[in-house]
């Protein structure tokens, strides 16, 4: 296993260092770096980046990667790690999801170095950390007060990368094309296998959906041979085709009446939107059988808003799936 060469630094076989890259000054003239840490195994194998919070205010990611992290010992691990837990620095200072400029980091891959201040840093992210590795997993949450239940989205047409989504076992993975500009497209360009998680909502830790994401990271990198002792999910993934979001038809306050994870009818009343005194109450009807795999927190909803997503599926294939595991991965009760 060759040394391995990163942003001026060199970190050996066995060993394991953290590396500051900086990105840009701050107006104060003070620098800001983007915070690295890589596991160097002492055995070739693949390498892997895991990377969080590319939209600044999604931080399960990282107590997910701090987990991870402390779970791997260089002088027993095959392969490498690189691990970002804080791609979008500005915006997590900030507690927002764009950079200064307002800028989706998401939609600035693979970015330029003479280009807006997202396109440097996606830049910057793509020649130091993504190209050279074999796979990667980019771990998010629900945006703009919206939570999501645990669930991969990927290429599952791609033979390794359907491999991946299976050994990372959320209770749901689901075929997802590409968007211009995100990290997955970037990144899959170049060949690179890329599995994207989705668990939680915003500037919030949900605990169960960081600890099943730490226990999908870990049997990923146990399916690639990278390391030993994680355990089989309690039951495979349910592979969902696509989903749709219910949107609200009138302004109002939203009365949710389902939960993420939950199995749903066609036409089943998901909520109702009122106003102040409980009066002009309108129904929020599913558009088809499936499962709620995520919905908005804030009650107060605008004509027109995502309010519920519901995923398609069999709805009797999606309720004994989800007796048994619950939302969040775990044993239901």
């Amino acid at each position: 296993m060759p040394p391995l060469e990163i942003y001026r630094s060199t970190v050996r076989p066995g060993e394991r260092q953290r590396i500051q890259i900086p990105v840009s000054r701050l107006p104060t003239e003070t620098w800001l770096s983007l915070p690295i840490e890589v596991v160097h195994g002492t055995k070739a194998g693949p390498r892997v980046w895991l990377s969080a919070a590319v939209h600044g205010d999604e931080i399960n990611g990282v107590e997910i990667i701090r987990r991870v992290m402390d779970r791997l010992n260089p002088a027993r691990l095959h392969g490498t790690v690189i691990a970002v837990p804080i791609v979008n620095v500005f915006g997590f200072m900030n507690q927002s999801r764009y950079l200064p400029d307002r800028r989706d980091l998401n939609r600035s891959f693979p970015g330029s170095s003479r280009g807006s201040l997202a396109s440097r840093l996606a830049n910057l992210f793509m020649q130091e950390v993504v190209w050279g590795c074999t796979h990667g997993i980019d771990l998010h949450t629900g945006s703009n007060h919206r939570a999501n239940l645990p669930q991969i989205r990927t290429n599952l047409g791609d033979s390794e990368t359907r491999r991946c989504a299976e050994a990372f076992g959320a209770p749901v993975m689901m075929h997802a094309d590409t968007r211009d500009g995100s990290l997955r497209e970037a990144a899959t360009k170049q060949g690179i296998h890329v599995l994207l998680y989705e668990g939680g909502q915003p500037l919030r830790f949900d605990e169960p959906a960081i600890a099943l994401g730490t226990k999908g990271v870990l049997r990923v990198l146990a399916a690639l041979g990278m390391r030993r002792g994680a355990t089989a999910p309690r039951k495979p993934s349910i592979e969902l085709a696509d989903s749709r979001w219910v949107r609200a038809r009138r302004s109002g306050i939203l009365h949710l009446a389902v939960e993420l994870g939950e199995p749903v009818r066609h036409r089943q009343t998901l909520g109702t939107i009122a106003d102040a005194f409980g009066d002009n109450r309108m129904d929020v009807t599913a558009p088809h059988d499936g499962v709620v795999i995520g919905h908005t927190n804030n009650p107060l909803v605008n004509q027109g808003d995502g309010i519920i997503h519901v995923a398609r599926g069999d709805f009797d294939e999606l309720v004994e799936h989800f007796a048994i595991e619950g939302a969040d991965g775990q044993p239901a009760g």
